[in-house]
């Protein structure tokens, strides 16, 4: 089976990851920036931030309405070795041992079920740890030697085998260039240069950013909102992003997400995701699917999403990127009168 990906779902390109805040809106931003200081095979360091930032309408100073700063060492295999918090959180504790994976995210709602209920920084923070352990050793190919890269491709095949990838997603439906005959996965798949993620026009466009050192990894999220003519509207910005010994970031995943809301019921009126950097032929497919979400309660997509979208219909960083606006609520209601 060939699949053909009609030519207005190519990816277009990096987008403006901090476009000019508006005024009257709250922008949630959250970077988890991953470091290898003993090597590929040691434990990687996690530094993740997050915030809400007011933009008044009068043009005055920003607001800071939340922050959270959470670090973290996790072993090759994705198992959280150590964590913490700041401020601290007493649940967080419960977490050291969880390995990566679509189990860790039920350790997170069982650790801190205040912080979900709430819709904090942290609980977003926490919840895309699992995603960004999974595609976070993809730097290492900007950083090893071709030989390097398969001694440790070796080394981690014993510690977790191949697995069969196909009809997982829609980059490996079934006729994916991206599969190997026996529906393992096949090459890494395509990046692209992006700019930095920063604008240097605007220095509250981010929270503060880690400056990496060597081989790094960074996923990074952006969600403003703001309330216009009784409609709540919603802007997301998505990147996976590695840095290079010798030049620009490279990306291998970033989308935009656009979507409306009733502000008071939080039911989705419209939705549309925007592939911009992805790594495989195939990928793109996946946003067909998403106005499957229109007509859903926001506050529900942590769940709703995975089961409007599944399997190849879907995209799991773009997936993921939709279930990020289930707190979208959380930043309406601090909006002002």
């Amino acid at each position: 089976m060939t699949i053909v990906v009609p030519l207005e779902l190519y990816p277009k390109g990096p987008a403006v990851a901090a476009p000019v805040r508006r005024l009257g809106s709250i922008r949630r931003t959250s970077t988890i920036d991953s470091v290898w200081p003993q090597g590929a095979e040691a434990n990687r360091t996690i530094i993740g931030r997050s915030r809400d930032l007011l933009t008044p309408m009068d043009g005055s100073a920003p607001v800071v309405l939340a922050e959270d700063l959470l670090t973290a060492t996790v072993a090759p295999n994705r198992a959280i070795v150590a964590m913490e918090s700041t401020p601290p959180r007493e649940g967080i504790k419960d977490l050291v041992g969880a390995t990566g994976g679509s189990n860790s995210r039920g350790r997170v709602v069982a650790a801190v079920p205040e912080e979900v209920a709430a819709g904090t920084p942290l609980y977003l923070l926490l919840d895309d740890l699992s995603g960004a352990t999974l595609v976070g050793s993809v730097v290492m190919r900007f950083w090893q030697t071709p030989e390097e890269l398969e001694e440790q491709n070796k080394k981690m095949l014993t510690m977790t085998p191949k697995r069969v990838m196909e009809g997982i997603c829609a980059g490996f439906a079934p006729g994916s260039k991206a599969l190997n005959p026996d529906g393992t996965g096949g090459s890494m798949g395509e990046t692209k240069p992006v700019p930095d993620i920063n604008n240097p026009d605007d220095s509250d466009a981010w929270h503060e950013l880690t400056v990496p050192v060597g081989a790094s990894h960074r996923r990074s999220r952006r969600i403003d909102v703001w309330v216009e003519d009784g409609i709540a509207h919603i802007e997301a910005f998505f990147q996976d992003s590695y840095t290079t010994p010798d030049g620009p970031r490279h990306a291998i995943h970033e989308y935009e997400v656009s979507a409306t809301a009733d502000p008071v019921t939080g039911i989705v009126i419209s939705i549309s995701a925007d592939p911009r950097v992805l790594p495989h032929y195939e990928c793109p497919m996946a946003t067909l699917s998403v106005g499957r979400m229109a007509g859903q309660p926001l506050r529900s997509f942590r769940d709703s999403v995975i089961e409007k979208l599944p399997g190849i219909d879907g995209c799991t960083h773009m997936n993921d990127t939709l279930r990020s606006l289930a707190e979208v609520p959380v930043l309406i209601a601090q909006l002002p009168a």
